[in-house]
């Protein structure tokens, strides 16, 4: 029998715990953290209308303007007459347009390839990743397969590239689960100045394969920052609410309630397929493949097989100058890299030609997260 979490039916609704300090500003400190977007001096020549701009910012910022821009809900809505984010609504549009590629038994199956290495060519190391170069290894592997797309999403573009951003979860799931959002609703945030975040356009990747190969390396016995901003913010894949209108926005205490009824934990990237690959120099590889592999396997997404997961040292202990050549000499792990790919592609043939079950998918889980 399923064990319930539920509170006997007398209990009151905890009210939303309060106490931290304010990170309000005043005026002068917002208006100077405003302008150090400023400081080259090409700016001076518009200085007063910079001037004109940080007041205007400041009003925003004050009167916190979240979601300036905003339209009713509609008919699909448990309030229809709410008030809801034109930039929410657009997200979840292209997440819904992504879920029916992927449920499109017609289409042919598509893989998402991650590189969650921050090092690029393009900004400071000045040279390009191992795991890019592993990256495309594998997008190699399924190019060459026949009924397969693969797209790569390369996390190193949050370092070197202008504008692109993915801001911290800000852990509303751990309030209560109908409280985050699927898609989240958190950014953009246009009075903190939380703009330009990258995540409305990778929840439709992950969305829409039916394959995820992750490629990582190690950082401090940690997955990369990049990686780590990723995953935060897909909490609301696995459980998130997609239906703002029942919180009425972020209203804790309506969510605690709704959590406190009943919550079904929507798993919206369940039976997607993975593979993981990570590389590390000193220490922690295993760790971290771990920790990537039962983050999947928690959200559901199932491993393709024993060759698609990896955790590998390249040119370990030697020096960092010369890593590029400990990885053009180390061709067992290239081949171990392209077993990764070809495992992923065949399973994602095989389930999507209805070849390969689920095993235990008919099974109730006795709790949920």
């Amino acid at each position: 029998m399923a064990q319930s979490r539920r509170p006997p039916a007398e209990a009151a609704i905890p009210a939303p715990r309060k106490g931290m300090p304010s990170p309000r500003l005043d005026e002068a400190e917002f208006k100077r953290r405003f302008l150090r977007q400023f400081v080259d001096p090409c700016y001076q020549r518009a200085h007063y209308a910079l001037s004109e701009i940080a007041d205007i910012a400041w009003h925003a910022y004050a009167a916190s303007r979240k979601s300036p821009l905003t339209r009713k809900a509609g008919d699909g809505y448990a309030d229809p007459d709410y008030d809801l984010s034109v930039d929410w609504l657009a997200a979840k549009a292209a997440v819904e347009d992504a879920q029916q590629r992927y449920s499109n038994t017609a289409a042919v199956g598509h893989v998402l390839i991650v590189n969650a290495s921050s090092r690029s060519e393009h900004t400071c190391p000045g040279e390009m990743s191992k795991s890019y170069r592993l990256a495309e290894l594998a997008q190699s592997v399924f190019n060459e397969e026949a009924g397969l797309t693969s797209e790569l999403l390369d996390l190193s573009r949050l370092a070197s590239e202008y504008g692109r951003n993915i801001h911290p979860c800000k852990a509303c799931f751990s309030t209560a689960p109908a409280l985050c959002h699927w898609p989240c609703s958190c950014y953009p945030n246009y009075s903190l100045g939380q703009s330009q975040d990258w995540m409305n356009d990778i929840y439709p990747l992950w969305v829409e394969a039916h394959g995820i190969m992750v490629i990582s390396p190690v950082n401090w016995y940690q997955v990369s920052s990049p990686l780590k901003l990723m995953m935060d913010r897909l909490v609301c894949a696995d459980g998130g609410n997609p239906d703002p209108t029942t919180t009425h926005g972020k209203d804790a205490a309506k969510a605690k309630a709704i959590e406190l009824a009943g919550w079904d934990y929507p798993r919206h990237l369940a039976g997607r397929l993975f593979s993981v690959v990570v590389h590390g120099d000193v220490e922690g590889a295993e760790n971290v493949r771990r920790s990537i592999s039962d983050w999947l396997r928690f959200m559901q997404l199932e491993p393709a097989g024993p060759l698609a997961e990896i955790d590998r040292y390249i040119g370990y202990w030697e020096p960092y100058a010369t890593n590029h050549e400990a990885l053009d000499a180390d061709r067992a792990i290239q081949d171990e890299v392209r077993n990764a790919a070809r495992s992923l592609a065949e399973a994602v043939t095989k389930r999507r030609d209805g070849r390969r079950e689920v095993i235990g998918e008919q099974l109730e889980q006795p709790r949920q997260k």
